[in-house]
C-alpha cells in the first residue's frame, strides 16, 4: 500500500472534472484525479461521441441501400445490398472513442495532472482509498472536487437483463437486434431508436408524455416528428399517464 499527498484531489475525470483538473495543474497546484472506468466521462466514452458515430454509420448504411435498388440512385447502383456488421461496426466506434480517451489523458499529463484509474472510497472527508490490498493507494488531500457523475436508473418492474439494458449497453451490442423498445422519448432514446431503425431494426417508442421530446418547443420537435414518421417508427405516447 502506497500513500500520496496533493493539494487537489479530483474525483472523477468527465467533462467536469478533467478540466477542473487541468485548470489546478496549470496554476500549478499538485493534483490527482481518480477515475473509476476511462477519462472522458459520459459524453466521450458512452454518451455522445459514441452515439454520433454510430449515427453516422446509420447514415451511411442507409443511403447505400438506395444505391443497391433496382435502377440505383442518382445514376448510382452497386452489386448488391450493404450488408452490416455489427462487431465490426462497435470497434470502429470504439476507435473513435479511445483516440480521444487518449487525448484527454495525454491533457492531464502535460498539465502535470496524475490520473489513477479505480474506484475511490473515502476513508474520511479527504482522504480517499484506492484499490484493495497491498496494490491499494492511500490519498490525501489539501482539498477535494466531486465531479462523479452517475449512473443509469432501473424501472422497479424492469430491471436490467440481457434483453432490458441501457443506453451504455445499447452503444455496445454486437448483434443487431430484430425489434428494439425504446422506454423514453428524450434525445438520447431517439437518437438510438433512429440510428437502430436505420440499420435494419423494428423500433418502438414509448413516451410517458404527450409527444417525443416533450420539453422541447414544438417548432424544435415537427421536423424529428416528420424523420420518426418517415422512418415508419411506431410511437406510444402518454401511455403511463393514462394507465394512471
Amino acid at each position: 500500500m502506497q500513500t500520496k499527498k496533493c493539494q487537489v484531489l479530483v474525483i472523477g475525470a468527465g467533462p467536469g472534472g478533467y478540466v477542473a483538473a487541468i485548470r489546478a495543474g496549470q496554476l500549478g497546484l499538485s493534483t490527482i484525479i481518480v477515475e473509476g472506468e476511462k477519462a472522458g466521462g459520459t459524453c466521450l466514452i458512452r454518451g455522445c461521441i459514441p452515439s454520433k458515430a454510430l449515427i453516422h454509420a446509420a447514415h451511411q448504411f442507409h443511403k447505400l441501400a438506395k444505391h443497391a435498388s433496382n435502377d440505383g440512385h442518382m445514376g448510382i447502383s452497386i452489386p448488391g445490398p450493404a450488408e452490416l456488421n455489427m462487431g465490426n461496426l462497435v470497434s470502429w466506434k470504439e476507435g473513435i472513442v479511445t483516440r480521444l480517451n487518449k487525448g484527454v489523458e495525454h491533457l492531464l499529463k502535460n498539465a502535470g495532472a496524475e490520473l489513477i484509474i479505480g474506484w475511490a472510497e473515502f476513508q474520511d472527508a479527504k482522504t480517499v482509498k484506492v484499490g484493495e490490498g497491498k496494490d491499494a493507494t492511500i490519498i490525501q488531500a489539501e482539498h477535494v472536487i466531486l465531479a462523479n457523475g452517475s449512473v443509469p436508473i432501473e424501472l422497479p418492474f424492469m430491471p436490467y437483463d440481457e434483453n432490458v439494458i441501457s443506453s451504455r449497453e445499447a452503444l455496445t451490442l454486437e448483434e443487431l437486434p430484430k425489434h428494439v423498445a425504446i422506454v423514453g422519448g428524450g434525445y438520447i432514446g431517439l437518437e438510438l431508436g433512429i440510428t437502430f431503425r436505420m440499420l435494419g431494426s423494428e423500433v418502438t417508442v414509448v413516451e410517458a408524455m404527450d409527444s417525443v421530446l416533450p420539453i422541447f418547443d414544438k417548432e424544435l420537435r415537427r421536423p424529428l416528428e416528420i424523420s420518426i414518421k418517415k422512418q415508419k417508427i411506431k410511437t406510444h405516447l402518454g401511455v403511463f399517464r393514462k394507465r394512471c
